[in-house]
């Protein structure tokens, strides 16, 4: 399967109302700066879809995506460091955290990393609260080119031993390069095994930790 249509559906700054048999959704977030706009572009293969910026926090709103006229990206603000005011980054965090537990019809949220740094403080915690509130999720490990064939490696281990103590089994994890689009297609695999057989989240995707 292929993304062979992305449009722009709107910006958002609170969950909607639940619509019956609204279309299904993947989500994506990170701590700010970690290349959630450039990953969505990558995927969908569309520059400019997504807004990029260097500037960390750029993303304020809950920006969604229709996908094939049948499924939804949705691109959420980051979470951690931003330079925006406190008051706006706890709205951020209400929104954010509305979002993930009242949407129904979000099926999974990719949590992306960088893969240059180890497993943060702010990481874990979020990914604690995910499993506390039952929220399957996938890890998504960006900025790929920036390492060698063999540091990745050692940092994707790095990451799955610092998960252990936490989950069992370890939540699905993938590499990618915004840039080299390399891990797209393991990426957009899962995404359509997941649209066409919502099933495999029981065992694919992660939500409950130990």
């Amino acid at each position: 399967m292929e993304i062979n249509q992305a449009t722009f559906l709107g910006s958002f700054t609170k969950t909607e109302e639940p619509v019956e048999n609204a279309p299904i959704e993947f989500a994506f977030i990170g701590r700010s700066n970690v290349g959630k706009s450039s990953l969505i572009n990558m995927l969908c293969r569309t520059k400019g879809l997504a807004h990029t910026s260097s500037t960390p926090g750029k993303t304020q709103c809950i920006n969604k995506f229709l996908v094939n006229g049948k499924w939804i990206i949705t691109d959420l603000p980051g979470y951690g460091f931003a330079k925006i005011s406190k008051t706006l980054r706890a709205r951020m965090e209400v929104m954010v955290q509305n979002y993930i537990l009242r949407t129904p019809q979000m099926v999974l949220l990719f949590v992306l990393l960088d893969c240059r740094h180890p497993l943060q403080q702010i990481d874990l915690e979020f990914l604690l609260k995910l499993g506390s509130w039952q929220i399957p999720f996938a890890l998504v490990l960006t900025k790929a080119d920036k390492l060698s064939a063999t540091a990745l490696q050692k940092q994707v281990d790095l990451f799955k031993e610092s998960l252990s103590p936490y989950w069992e089994p370890l939540p699905p994890l993938f590499t990618v390069s915004s840039k080299t689009a390399s891990g797209r297609k393991e990426l957009l695999e899962y995404i359509f095994l997941i649209i066409f057989a919502p099933s495999n989240l029981r065992d694919n995707g992660s939500s409950a930790f130990i």
